[in-house]
């Protein structure tokens, strides 16, 4: 009897060590790695160009918010920067270049849905048709100041770019903006072009933004009798539009489905 007593505490033991073991197990197998990130996240990140009589004159960054199914492979919807496709004259050729970080990638002609370019906010969405549509999955809950973050863009129009960084600061313009969603600034440099890349989670792959710009400083040359400034970003001022703003402009656009419902903590602030 007495081995009896001393064997039950050992079997308890040893079926607590197992649980913890095997929770330690689960969850290192859950959390994907780098490079499982990376490959969910590369293929959403597409490229934008603008040309006319098959010249480009103008490039960006963009994300793939939402697909659907259509007869033509998928139906397809791209978030870029507003400036890039405000002002046209409808002379222009729009195109999206999806599978970028594979190489060349696959160029195929978009539409404007709606557009917004304001000191608020800087937005369009785009369509097109193409089986090569992989949507980004957007972020569940509030984003953190110093949250570790992925930001994918083409600079000066030319091959993905890759940087790491944080979220910096929430809300840089300050608490007098009533009724607008905390922006968002994150140190991860960026350059022309990037605008309407993609700012992701590192941690989970999530979306939380789009690039929005970044600080300039003007930089003199030559000398006193004939000056000529040019303006060079500042690193680590990059701005990001949130995934509260983005949500406000798809209901507005009458596309408040495509990006699924708001992230508790996120929502406009009244």
């Amino acid at each position: 009897m007495r081995k009896g007593r001393h064997l039950v505490p050992r079997l308890a033991a040893g079926a607590l060590l197992l649980a913890v073991v095997t929770g330690c197990t689960t969850r290192r197998f859950a959390e994907p790695t780098r490079e499982q990130i990376l490959e969910a996240i590369l293929p959403s990140s597409v490229q934008v160009v603008l040309e006319r009589d098959g010249t480009r004159f103008r490039s960006a960054s963009g994300v793939v918010i939402a697909a659907r199914p259509s007869a033509q492979g998928s139906e397809c919807f791209v978030l870029t920067s507003g400036h890039t496709v405000n002002r046209l004259s409808g002379l222009e050729e729009i195109y999206v270049l999806f599978d970028r970080h594979r190489g060349a990638g696959t160029k195929v002609p978009a539409t404007v849905l709606a557009e917004r370019e304001t000191d608020r906010l800087d937005l369009a969405l785009l369509r097109a048709q193409t089986a090569r549509c992989v949507a980004a999955r957007p972020g569940l809950r509030p984003t953190a100041l110093g949250e570790a973050i992925w930001v994918i863009a083409f600079p000066w129009g030319r091959n993905m770019t890759l940087v790491s960084g944080i979220v910096s600061q929430i809300n840089p313009d300050g608490p007098g903006d009533k009724g607008l969603p905390p922006k968002l600034m994150v140190d991860a440099s960026v350059s022309y072009g990037a605008s309407g890349g993609g700012v992701y989670e590192m941690r989970t792959g999530s979306l939380i933004g789009l690039v929005e710009g970044y600080g300039t400083a003007r930089v003199t040359l030559g000398d006193a009798t004939s000056p000529r400034y040019i303006s060079v970003p500042v690193p680590g001022e990059t701005y990001v539009i949130p995934l509260a703003s983005i949500r406000q402009f798809l209901d507005e656009a009458g596309y408040a489905g495509l990006l699924g419902g708001a992230a508790r903590g996120q929502t406009a602030r009244r």
